[in-house]
């Protein structure tokens, strides 16, 4: 009989998908909620605040600040969270292999209000190595897994998440999906909406079809957004951290930004490589 695998493990593996509920504790909640509240409103996109940008992923999602990491404490906190850090370790962190560890491919806080909304995407069929679903010899060897965590309430009407289960495995394209306007993929037959609250957060691989649906309500839905992926991978849109960042992390959150120290004369300490057994 097999062991070692828990439910979670199991919903990720059969739908792609699985929530941590209440994943992240009340005090972090508060002040990532705080953090937001002092998100500049004004800024523009493309426009740089401190070392965090205003990206937008497209016209429809809302506001996206990118780098988000480099925003303050609150955020730093999320890097290794004892919620969810070893799972990654195993999904998508090439444990046992000369290449273990993580990376964070992409960080970000959404804002999203009435009428945003994301169109469905991704999708087995693609065959995307940097985003892959991979279980090998009973070990799972993942691209990416993303992290999705709810700072508030997200409810019906409220723009939560949508998936279509099961479709990190597809071979084919949706049959609904024609052309190349994925702004259109709204709803999709077999996709269902997520609903989360705040301080739950959903764990899902990044080769499953997934968006949001729009908002309705009123208010804002905020989420936080972390990409992780294997130590050998590099940021989507090239953002570097800043120095006073890496300064201040601790050893264990600094090696999952930059797993591997960049290599050059003043850097060396004369280590070199080991030597060949």
């Amino acid at each position: 009989m097999q062991t070692g695998i828990d439910l979670i493990d199991y919903s990720l593996d059969l739908n792609g998908f699985a929530i941590l509920k209440n994943a992240v504790e009340p005090e972090l909640l508060s002040e990532l909620n705080a953090a937001f509240d002092h998100f500049p409103q004004d800024l523009a996109f493309s426009q740089w605040w401190g070392n965090v940008q205003r990206l937008d992923n497209n016209g429809f999602a809302g506001m996206e600040l990118q780098n988000i990491i480099e925003a303050g404490g609150p955020f730093e906190k999320l890097i290794d969270h004892p919620s969810w850090v070893n799972r990654l370790r195993r999904y998508c962190g090439e444990e046992g292999t000369y290449v273990e560890g993580l990376f964070i491919d992409e960080c970000f806080a959404s804002v999203r209000r009435t009428g945003g909304f994301f169109p469905l995407h991704s999708g087995g069929q693609e065959a995307i190595v940097r985003n892959q679903y991979r279980v090998v010899n009973g070990k799972f060897r993942c691209g990416q897994v993303n992290i999705l965590m709810a700072l508030t309430d997200v409810g019906p009407g409220d723009g939560g998440t949508a998936v279509l289960p099961g479709s990190h495995k597809a071979n084919f394209t949706h049959p609904e999906i024609t052309g190349q306007d994925w702004l259109k993929n709204k709803s999709l037959t077999g996709s269902i909406e997520v609903n989360l609250k705040a301080g739950d957060a959903l764990m899902f691989v990044d080769a499953l079809m997934h968006g949001a649906t729009e908002r309705t309500n009123p208010g804002e839905r905020r989420v936080v957004i972390y990409r992780y992926g294997p130590s050998w991978g590099n940021t989507r849109y090239g953002y570097q951290y800043s120095p006073e960042l890496l300064a201040r992390l601790t050893p264990e959150r600094r090696k999952i930004l930059q797993p591997i120290p960049p290599r050059h004369p003043s850097a060396d300490k004369g280590g070199g490589l080991p030597p060949l057994l």
